[in-house]
């Protein structure tokens, strides 16, 4: 069965990629990605292109840490997570595994991410989308953030100011790993 995944790049896209995942530099405190590999479900990368015009409008560039999630990634995150309240547990499915959640910031014309107040993953109350404990021009950068996302379609999640996903999850079944083809394994070992 194919999946409807789409690989979503620089040159494609107009993003900058970091994904977090593919490098050491995460909670788990090392590689989960075994590549830096970057896919969107076609709805939400549909919705990410009128992100990127949006954000280009506001001058910024949008740069991405996370998206598309293999289930097994996720079962990793849940068991080293240092709060279970901050990573949705595989049993139950997450957004990312469906291919409709991203997990983004803005970053200026040179790809230099602007202040949130958190780094990405920050599992604290500090993280949370309305958080009035961080500074002003980190409000006004997540506000900035939240009105692209959600004028291109995407809904927030209020925990992370990172995380985006597209409405009516029921709609979209959880992508395993065996359909990725060519794409797997995309996972360490």
């Amino acid at each position: 069965m194919p999946h409807p995944l789409i690989s979503i790049c620089p040159e494609s896209h107009g993003v900058v990629l970091d994904l977090i995942y593919a490098s050491p530099n995460n909670i788990v405190g090392r590689p989960i990605y075994a590549r830096q590999i970057c896919l969107l479900h076609r709805d939400a990368e549909l919705r990410l292109r009128r992100a990127v015009e949006l954000a280009a409008a506001a001058g910024y560039r949008l740069k991405i840490y996370d998206a598309f999630r293999p289930q097994e990634a996720q079962r990793m995150l849940w068991e080293t997570a240092p709060d279970k309240a901050y990573v949705a547990d595989p049993v139950l499915g997450s957004d990312h595994t469906r291919g409709i959640a991203i997990d983004l910031t803005l970053a200026d014309a040179n790809g230099h991410e602007v202040d949130m107040g958190t780094a990405f993953d920050d599992m604290t109350a500090l993280s949370h989308h309305f958080c009035d404990q961080v500074s002003p021009e980190a409000q006004a950068n997540r506000m900035l953030l939240l009105h692209v996302m959600q004028e291109a379609g995407f809904e927030h999640m209020a925990n992370e100011w990172w995380h985006y996903s597209l409405p009516q999850r029921e709609d979209y079944e959880l992508i395993p790993s065996t359909h990725l083809g060519s794409l797997d394994p995309m996972l360490t070992g």
